[in-house]
């Protein structure tokens, strides 16, 4: 029997209602970064590229963008050592309280962004490393963490140790059999692990305002000054580049998995 044609008109309806509701505040901005006024306002005075030159001075938005991306990269390879071992270890080996390390290595996707931030506030304020980039590399890895734990535990989940046991019989040494046989087939779980933390670090702000000095300041602290002190386009056209950047590296990393798979 097919189902009411009625039901599934007003499910796409709401569907396309919740869908423009989303992205209408995004596509918003796209007009007002070519605004020639000088305040975030509607109807636009008129056309201009003027903010899109703005971001383009060395200081301090291309400053910015540098720490955010020197960061971002560093954390996203500290994420994704660290958090492929403790997927690899917490998976395959039986130990005691297994479930509450997992919890544990989890926990900075559940605790609110506030108190992470207020707590590697006093760890790195004891170890003299606040408003420095080892500093932000550190805590920005320890958010990463949990995004390569849980989408590496997701594809060990169906892996077959079997293949382990064989390359072992056969003489293979265990980092040898690992970087053969185990690496290559969770690949798409350390990738997308991998892409979540580089993102959360690149977007991530809460934090870096706990930590970043004038010296280590990323782009969303920019962003984020720049809304409280002067309010003009210039936040406007750097939010168009960062959703063009974001949808670019979805776009790779979705063709790049259908090319793998």
């Amino acid at each position: 029997m097919t189902r009411p044609r009625a039901p599934r008109v007003l499910l796409a309806v709401w569907g396309g209602a919740v869908l423009v509701f989303l992205l209408l505040p995004i596509l918003l901005i796209l007009p007002i970064s070519f605004s020639a006024g000088t305040f975030l306002s509607y109807p636009l005075p008129g056309l201009s590229l003027r903010w899109y030159r703005v971001i383009a001075e060395p200081f301090p938005w291309v400053f910015a963008f540098k720490n955010s991306l020197v960061v971002g990269v560093a954390a996203t390879i500290l994420s994704v050592v660290l958090g492929t071992m403790a997927a690899y270890g917490v998976t395959t080996a039986a130990f005691r309280f297994r479930t509450a390390v997992v919890v544990l290595l989890l926990s900075p996707m559940v605790v609110p962004v506030v108190i992470s931030g207020l707590g590697i506030y006093f760890f790195l304020n004891r170890a003299g490393l606040l408003g420095s980039y080892t500093g932000l590399v550190i805590a920005h890895t320890a958010l990463g963490i949990p995004f390569v734990v849980a989408t590496v535990g997701a594809t060990l989940q169906g892996f077959d140790r079997t293949l382990i046991r064989a390359a072992e019989s056969l003489g293979g040494r265990p980092r040898a059999a690992f970087f053969d046989i185990t690496l290559p087939i969770i690949m798409p779980g350390v990738v997308s692990g991998a892409i979540f933390a580089f993102v959360t670090s690149f977007d991530e702000v809460v934090v870096a305002l706990f930590l970043s000095g004038t010296s280590a300041m990323t782009l969303p602290v920019q962003m984020w000054n720049g809304i409280r002190f002067e309010i003009n386009p210039t936040v406007a056209a750097v939010s168009v580049i960062l959703i063009v950047f974001t949808t670019v590296v979805f776009i790779l990393f979705t063709t790049l998995k259908r090319a793998s798979s």
